[in-house]
């Protein structure tokens, strides 16, 4: 990790919601911003910030997300994720997410994510599956 990983980095980005990121099980009429999208969205977004800052052959893994989801964002719309770094515990960061669909906030949520060396978590995930018989 860099020394420039510190508490307050923010980053910002933006996701159309498109088909693939929404609901279908209400029916054509009812598509809105899947949850588990919105999840994947705010993982992508804090992951894009810590990968500025982690040094070559670091990235990082998420092990916790908290998500108050409360506004349904329209098929068509865009959101706008913004996360801002509160905490580094060592190898342990900390998020705090918001996010907005231009008329509403749709979320708030912290995220925590654990940066690993990748080649190490190979050599781990390579070892389990030998015990698992992959």
């Amino acid at each position: 990790m860099k020394a420039s990983l510190q508490p307050g980095l923010t980053m910002t980005r933006e996701y159309p919601v498109d088909r693939e990121r929404t609901i279908g099980f209400m029916g054509e009429g009812a598509r809105v911003y899947a949850t588990p999208m919105l999840v994947r969205d705010i993982e992508m977004t804090c992951r894009d910030l810590l990968l500025e800052h982690l040094d070559e052959g670091e990235d990082s893994v998420g092990t916790r997300v908290e998500i108050d989801h409360i506004a349904a964002t329209l098929l068509g719309m865009t959101a706008t994720i913004s996360a801002k770094l509160t905490g580094v515990d060592g190898r342990a960061v900390s998020f705090e997410v918001s996010a907005s669909d231009g008329i509403d906030t749709i979320c708030r949520c912290r995220h925590n994510r654990f940066v690993v060396d990748v080649k190490s978590t190979e050599a781990r995930l390579k070892a389990k599956a030998a015990k698992a018989g992959l």
